[in-house]
């Protein structure tokens, strides 16, 4: 037997024995948990309580599975095809990105510019796992909410979430760049657009682990184009076009180009743009009025 007892404990060495190279010692009892939790349907309560619980081979079996993938550097995510974002459980798969902590803030900027009770016109522009989109659906029950993507496969991901979360969402795939892609909205009628584009230029890719680059979808990460802000040029153009007077803007922004997309936004005209930075310090979210 590859662990020295079949206990949870024993367990818990033999996972972070394997992990402890790539990964800190809380990343390690956090992504042993959700392991034990998926097989088992643990809460944290039932770790403190069986803390010399016998497990089953097959039991340990799967863990050395889940663990074994990790190890050749397949995110922990797409392993156990599910993480938690802003305090709902959303499917992953490598259909989109996995949902992240910076881009929990970035919700949490939205929440904390409306009344819970507001009724809102919501677009989620580029909403891969729709983990944003349904997040402010789920917090703003009263309002419509649209998410958009050119993935067919981010958007079929993003409805298996939205049902998953018990939301009524619309949803629209097109290519957001293409003339005319925006024909179908409504001039004037929207409160809140909100994106996380592609936003990584091709010159920075070195910078990017290969536990992103083998697994997470390159057409949500990387800009083709030689401007890196094309897409969040186009979604401010076009903003301005169906954002209601004083309705916002919300961004998550790469921090490389975070004084040239305030200047960009200040030239097409929208005003009290913000700037916000993440828990690491860095500017990485952007908030702006229609005028």
């Amino acid at each position: 037997m590859f662990v020295q007892t079949n206990t949870v404990s024993s367990l818990y060495r033999y996972v972070k024995k394997k992990l402890e190279s790539s990964f800190s010692e809380s990343e390690i009892r956090k992504v042993y948990k959700i392991f034990l939790s998926k097989r088992l349907g643990w809460t944290d309560s039932d770790f403190i309580l069986n803390k010399d619980y016998r497990l089953s081979e097959s039991d340990l079996l799967y863990v050395r599975s889940l663990t074994n993938r990790v190890v050749q550097g397949e995110p922990y995510q797409y392993v156990v095809g599910e993480t938690e974002f802003f305090g709902h459980q959303f499917i992953c798969s490598p259909d989109a990105l996995i949902p992240r902590p910076e881009t929990e803030e970035l919700v949490s900027l939205v929440v904390d510019t409306f009344p819970k009770n507001q009724d809102l016109r919501i677009v989620d522009l580029c909403t891969g796992s729709g983990c944003i989109g349904i997040s402010l659906a789920k917090f703003f029950s009263n309002s419509k909410v649209t998410l958009t993507d050119v993935s067919k496969n981010a958007l079929t991901l993003a409805k298996q979430n939205a049902q998953k979360n018990e939301v009524e969402v619309e949803f629209i795939c097109h290519d957001l760049l293409l003339e005319n892609s925006f024909d179908s909205f409504a001039s004037k009628t929207y409160d809140v657009w909100i994106s996380n584009p592609p936003y990584i230029s091709r010159a920075e890719i070195m910078e990017i682990g290969d536990n992103v680059l083998k697994h997470e979808p390159h057409l949500a990460l990387f800009v083709e184009h030689e401007n890196p802000l094309v897409f969040y040029d186009k979604i401010a153009e076009n903003a301005l076009k169906y954002l209601r007077s004083g309705g916002y803007l919300f961004f998550e922004i790469n921090p490389n180009y975070a004084a040239q997309l305030v200047e960009n936004m200040n030239e097409l005209g929208f005003v009290n743009i913000e700037l916000m930075k993440d828990l690491q310090g860095r500017n990485r979210m952007l908030k702006a009025q229609n005028a």
